[in-house]
């Protein structure tokens, strides 16, 4: 275990981000309190002083002190504390971090930033490396991304009232090992998925009603899987979105049917018919053995003939998702899915560097088998980018989570005019989202320009039960606009 006790209650998200990412396989705690500890545990301490602040070990030997002089701002001084954490356990650990002491999940947005005010390449990549310490392979990345992204978007009525629909439908075949989402098996709700539908619809007349004068530029399903619903379900919930809303200027219809045990014939049809354009269908691995870990109840001769069906029924806008870092999984498991993936030819690649959140039945795994069966490297990164070469695919959106295995990112990748818009916007939140269904999270651009969110419970029966003040709370939201 690894606990910072600080003296003052100060930046603690960013201090526990960077321990985390240095020390992965351990707990990590930050706290203005040290209490009784294990001989186990490592202790360390962050001093905030008027002229510097200082980090130092459990033995109270200072490891880096860093002046304050010239910060003048809240903003500066999280910098400041950022680069002394990471310059720290960097030489004490001899290890160096890809991201450098860049904490936030979203990269791009700070080239994005610096591109809208003029800044060249190289001033972008120079303040990328010097302010967070980024390394050369990730700040062009990120710049690179950040370009693809501003051409994407361009044809979005961002500034005419545009706004994304997003609905999630929170049932799956099973839960996987790593999910955190918003995910209930099917079976065991069964007999409540007209209750579910009713309520969901009545969310989906209120915002019809409530943006009639916006301009609805994209509709995302997700999950969840969208396609646990049966054929007829799926119809009547495609059928409600197209009577309520104006689908005219609709830019991409996804839906997520990321479960190859859930997909069938039927349900594709359906999903045609009503003019879905892009939809996901995910092997996360193409290893057997990993899927049957992982709690996926599908092997990979059912994702081939899932994604085989996709195709035959008229889709040519498929996406697949990997995870790289799954437990056991080394390079020669990456490069079999890379393979085998390449020879199916989908249209975007989203590559996943797994993330262990503590809501997912993965904390729990790895408290019996160890953190050490997770591996990701510079190496299956490369990999998984070298079949998206391989397949004429550019990276087009990019973010990051906390507790990444090998503090990496996830990257999208697509062939020209396949990239997915919606991913854009719900990273660079450039657009108002309306999200609808249990555990979504609307996101409104004010008068004022500032992001003001509101989320909807994630506890399906209390969605039911509230349906009418998630549209309420709605009603105030949109009224920010």
């Amino acid at each position: 275990m690894i606990i910072c006790v600080i003296n003052e209650p100060k930046f603690e998200y960013d201090i526990h981000s960077l321990f985390k990412a240095f020390y992965p396989a351990e707990e990590v705690k930050v706290t203005a309190k040290c209490e009784e500890t294990s001989g186990n545990a490592s202790v360390f301490s962050v001093l905030y002083e008027k002229a510097y602040f200082s980090l130092s070990d459990g033995n109270g030997k200072e490891l880096l002190r860093l002046s304050t002089d010239g910060v003048k701002d809240r903003i500066g001084e999280k910098n400041l504390v950022k680069r002394l954490v990471y310059l720290a356990i960097s030489r004490l650990t001899g290890k160096t971090l890809e991201w450098g002491d860049l904490t936030g999940i979203r990269p791009t947005k700070i080239a994005s930033k610096l591109l809208n005010e003029g800044k060249s390449d190289e001033e972008i990549l120079s303040y990328m490396k010097d302010t967070y310490l980024v390394g050369d392979k990730k700040a062009g990345l990120s710049l690179d991304i950040a370009k693809r992204e501003r051409e994407i978007l361009r044809p979005l009525r961002l500034k005419q009232g545009g706004y994304s629909l997003y609905i999630g439908i929170p049932f799956c075949p099973t839960t996987c090992l790593y999910c955190s989402f918003t995910s209930n098996p099917i079976g065991a709700w069964r007999s409540r998925i007209d209750d579910f539908l009713n309520a969901l619809e009545k969310e989906i007349r209120f915002v019809a009603e409530a943006r009639k004068n916006g301009i609805l530029d994209s509709i995302y399903i997700g999950g969840g899987t969208p396609t646990s619903l049966e054929a007829p379900e799926i119809d009547r919930l495609l059928t409600v979105i197209e009577e309520n809303f104006d689908l005219s200027g609709v830019l991409e219809y996804t839906v997520e049917a990321g479960r190859p045990d859930s997909i069938t014939v039927d349900k594709l049809k359906v999903l045609k018919k009503h003019g879905v354009t892009r939809i996901s269908v995910n092997p996360q691995t193409m290893n057997a053995d990993t899927l049957k870990l992982i709690g996926r109840h599908h092997t990979p001769g059912d994702f081939v003939r899932a994604f085989s069906l996709a195709r035959e029924s008229g889709f040519d806008n498929i996406n697949t998702d990997i995870i790289l870092g799954l437990p056991g999984e080394s390079e020669r498991e990456v490069q079999n899915t890379v393979d085998e993936l390449v020879r199916l030819r989908p249209d975007s690649l989203t590559v996943h560097s797994l993330a262990v959140k503590r809501a997912s039945a993965l904390s729990e795994w790895i408290l019996k088998n160890g953190y050490d069966t997770m591996v990701n490297t510079d190496k299956t990164m490369e990999i998984a980018a070298a079949g998206a070469l391989a397949l004429n695919m550019k990276p087009y959106y990019l973010y990051r989570q906390k507790n990444m295995a090998g503090n990496f990112e996830n990257t999208g990748y697509a062939r020209e005019g396949a990239y997915g818009i919606y991913n854009i916007l719900i990273m660079e939140e450039l657009e108002s989202i309306a999200a609808l269904g249990p555990g979504s999270v609307s996101k409104v651009l004010t008068r004022e320009g500032k992001l003001v969110r509101d989320d909807n419970v994630k506890d399906v029966s209390l969605y039911i039960e509230r349906i009418d003040e998630m549209i309420e709370r709605k009603r105030e939201l949109f009224a920010l606009e």
